[in-house]
């Protein structure tokens, strides 16, 4: 099969579909990669790297998408991408159709392309494997962008999160208790602050209180989450709906109550924000203020840590890309039921296709 790396286009986005590792692993098992120049130069692989692993460089993108049978993204295509991928291709990356315009969908119906969304593959457990390393990575820079953005030349009210001797510590109040809410409460945990944790899951609010019984967890509703705002230092949107956008559960009235200059982190952002007053921003602009309170709302946050989430990436996303590669799709698809639910798109259909509302829709 002809595999096709492309070089990531959208801004801030620094990872690369799989690494040189993986490409040598393909390639023993009979598979051409075609890798795009500079392609991993920002999770520091060199176009030598993917030469030495047995790669094919190719100088333009227009040749990666047309020669590529199963092209390997990160971030889910461009407009202009789609128009250069070839009819009946398939397409693998954290696509995230929920926040994807009417038009590109139509478009990947039009050219027949399947559609792999890494975030939507799941065990019959329940869990995620490819999805969850990102969330973890997520969920562990919460911490240390959040100790930034509360310093004063950053804007911020100048509050030390760990505290000091005769200074409290922050009060961080996280909404969610799921993989990114965990390792969200672990970042701030490790430097110090006060972690509160709500959520309407009493097994996950069991889980948090086993590991870290530091922390105060609470059933989430209207009552609770109104008094978490008012007190919150720092108070982090970790709200998923796999495959959906994620529901509003911090309306503007709640922003309202909060401290001035109190911090918002709405990580569920990539699905649309659970903070009734959030909007994307980027890491170059990462903030607003909004009702008096700054927030923070960059979708993507693991695309700048590069080199360590296109590992993660790639070791958990591997096992899917070499059974796609050795079985073709629609043999990987019929054999593996947990590859089966992420497809979006296949052959001019749709299949299991998140939800998605007109004015939520992003590029």
């Amino acid at each position: 099969m002809n595999i096709g790396i492309p070089k990531e286009r959208r801004p801030f986005e620094y990872r690369v579909g799989l690494t040189p590792s993986g490409v040598q692993l393909l390639v023993g098992h009979g598979h051409t990669c075609y890798i795009e120049h500079d392609a991993g130069l920002g999770a520091g692989f060199s176009d030598q790297d993917y030469e030495k692993a047995g790669g094919r460089l190719a100088y333009s993108a227009h040749e990666v998408f047309g020669r590529a049978d199963l092209l390997l993204k990160v971030s889910r295509p461009l407009q202009e991408e789609l128009e250069w991928l070839r009819p009946e291709t398939t397409l693998a990356g954290l696509l995230a159709m929920a926040s994807s315009r009417e038009e590109r969908i139509q478009k990947l119906l039009e050219k027949k392309i399947t559609t792999v969304a890494y975030e939507q593959i799941q065990l019959p457990d329940g869990s995620r494997p490819v999805m969850r390393p990102m969330s973890q990575i997520g969920g562990r820079m919460a911490g240390q962008v959040a100790a930034l953005i509360l310093q004063n030349n950053a804007g911020g009210k100048g509050i030390l999160l760990g505290g000091i001797a005769g200074v409290p510590e922050a009060e961080v109040v996280i909404i969610g208790a799921g993989v990114v809410g965990t390792y969200t409460t672990e970042s701030f945990l490790g430097l110090g602050a006060h972690v509160t944790v709500i959520d309407t899951d009493l097994n996950a609010l069991q889980r948090i209180h086993e590991h870290y019984p530091q922390v105060t967890t609470i059933i989430s509703n209207s009552y609770t989450l109104h008094r978490a705002c008012s007190y919150a230092d720092v108070l982090v949107g970790a709200v998923m709906v796999p495959g959906e956008r994620s529901p509003i559960v911090i309306t503007r009235e709640m922003v309202k109550t909060m401290k001035p200059r109190a911090l918002i982190m709405d990580i569920s952002i990539d699905q649309g924000g659970c903070v009734e007053t959030s909007r994307p921003t980027t890491h170059e602009k990462p903030t607003f203020i909004e009702e008096g309170v700054i927030h923070y709302c960059v979708p993507n946050m693991p695309g700048v840590v590069a080199r360590t989430s296109t590992h993660a990436l790639a070791n958990s996303a591997f096992p899917y890309i070499q059974e796609i590669a050795n079985k073709g799709i629609d043999t990987a698809v019929a054999e593996n039921p947990a590859l089966e639910l992420s497809i979006n798109t296949h052959r001019g259909r749709v299949v299991h296709l998140p939800r998605f509302t007109p004015h939520e829709q992003v590029e």
